[in-house]
């Protein structure tokens, strides 16, 4: 990988050779310049802003769909290890622009194209790290989905190479760019709630299935199985780790608890100002489905313990029925009240005693704005065209609330009661899960 990109460290694309090219000629750059990586990363404000997708099914496809819905971005490449998906797109793409963008099995082709200028990394959570470390070493900017890293330390990795690099980096917590989100955050600091004892935050999928146990087989035709796996451990080829359900198997992401609890307790961390919890403990397990096909818990409690409050993970699939009537959202419990929100809405439902309220309802708010995905990437666009690394979502953000789902995640599967300094557990066992081990010829990158 380190062969085929680092040699872009030092290089412009070749519209910022070009403009200081002409600068220089016209007498407008009197002192020598110096050439810097970062230099890649100009944007005139009437350029186009070129994007390369890998990672071309599902959410990754979506990205890449928002990113169109503006006129200064044009798809030059897409990368994917499955032709058939690969194809498709490109001609979605080609119907959608007027332009077939360039295609690559490799992903490290695409970032070797010095006409990009975005990638897009909608992969398997176990391939972000790789990808979004070798685009910025690149000089490229980045949109990566949630959760950003697969382990805690390859959420430290790619921080640092966001900063070494100033790679400006959105994470797909779209939410972070809704406006009734925000809403519902400045009522929860208003203190019009009263003292907050709990965040309640859950997620009940009744639309995610159980997927039954089913043999090993053939890789299907057009699909490099063994660059899908990249540091993953080697498996024979199986449909249940492929596709959309491969986020129930350990090896390549982390069940409901990173996928959606990136974005939901973000919100919670949030609205109550804070960042490393005093103790971690989790209880769950395979309840609903104990003898289909995945690893992660189909059912998992959490609590995460602050002083003064808990923030508590409750999460099930195949069953909808939540908390507050809602299959998804956040309880911010106070003692004269309780906001909840969710992507319908918030609204504050007054606590009484001896029957009187001791606020005053809120009637549900909805959503406005245009939606939050669409906002999340002209929020991108603009701090990319103004060199602003403060993204909604931040690659510091999407790093410290990846790693704070993953410390349940580690709490569930030690069975502990577990303490976080920031950077280590101070367990054994626990610390055996701060990183991954990399499958060989893959090594983690060092940043």
């Amino acid at each position: 990988m380190s062969n085929n990109t680092n040699l872009l460290k030092t290089m412009t694309t070749r519209r910022e050779f070009i403009r200081q090219a002409t600068a220089l000629s016209a007498g407008l750059i009197t002192t020598p310049f110096i050439i810097q990586a970062r230099d890649s990363h100009f944007v005139e404000a009437n350029d186009k802003i070129h994007v390369g997708l890998v990672g071309c099914n599902g959410m990754g496809f979506s990205d890449l769909q928002a990113f169109l819905n503006n006129p200064e971005v044009e798809c030059v490449a897409l990368a994917d290890i499955d032709t058939n998906v690969l194809n498709k797109r490109a001609a979605e793409v080609e119907k959608k622009t007027g332009k077939k963008p360039k295609c690559y099995s490799d992903w490290r082709r695409l970032i070797d194209n010095k006409d990009v200028d975005v990638v897009i990394v909608g992969t398997p959570d176990h391939w972000h790290c790789l990808i979004m470390v070798a685009a910025a070493e690149a000089g490229k900017d980045v949109y990566c989905e949630k959760p950003l890293g697969n382990s805690i330390e390859e959420c430290n990795i790619m921080v640092r190479a966001a900063q070494r690099y100033n790679s400006i980096v959105q994470v797909g917590q779209w939410q972070r760019s809704d406006p009734h989100w925000q809403d519902a955050m400045a009522f929860v600091h208003s203190g019009k709630l009263g003292k907050i004892r709990t965040v309640r935050v859950f997620s009940y999928q009744g639309w995610c299935p159980s997927i039954p146990v089913r043999p090993d087989e053939t890789v299907p035709e057009g699909v490099d199985y063994d660059m899908w796996l990249g540091p993953a451990p080697k498996r024979p080829f199986n449909h249940n780790r492929f596709h959309f359900t491969f986020r129930w198997f350990w090896d390549y992401a982390g069940g409901l608890m990173t996928d959606w609890g990136v974005h939901l307790l973000d919100y919670a961390l949030y609205g109550m100002n804070v960042t490393t919890p005093n103790s971690i403990m989790a209880s769950g397990g395979k309840f609903g489905y104990p003898d289909d096909a995945c690893e992660t818990p189909d059912l998992l409690q959490t609590v995460y313990t602050f002083d003064g409050f808990t923030v508590m993970w409750d999460h099930a699939i195949g069953i909808d029925d939540g908390a507050y009537g809602r299959n998804h959202g956040l309880g911010f419990v106070g003692e004269n009240g309780t906001l909840v929100v969710n992507r319908d809405g918030w609204e504050v439902i007054p606590e009484k005693v001896n029957n009187k309220p001791r606020m005053e309802a809120v009637l549900l708010n909805k959503p406005y704005g245009g939606g939050g995905l669409n906002l999340h990437v002209k929020n991108h666009l603009e701090c990319i065209k103004t060199r602003n690394r403060n993204c909604n979502a931040s690659i510091e953000i999407g790093a410290h609330i990846a790693k704070f789902a993953h410390l349940g995640n580690v709490a569930f599967r030690t069975g502990k009661r577990l303490t976080w300094d920031g950077k280590t557990f101070h367990d054994a066992e626990a610390d055996t899960y701060l990183c991954k081990t990399y499958r060989a010829p893959w090594t983690l990158p060092k940043v």
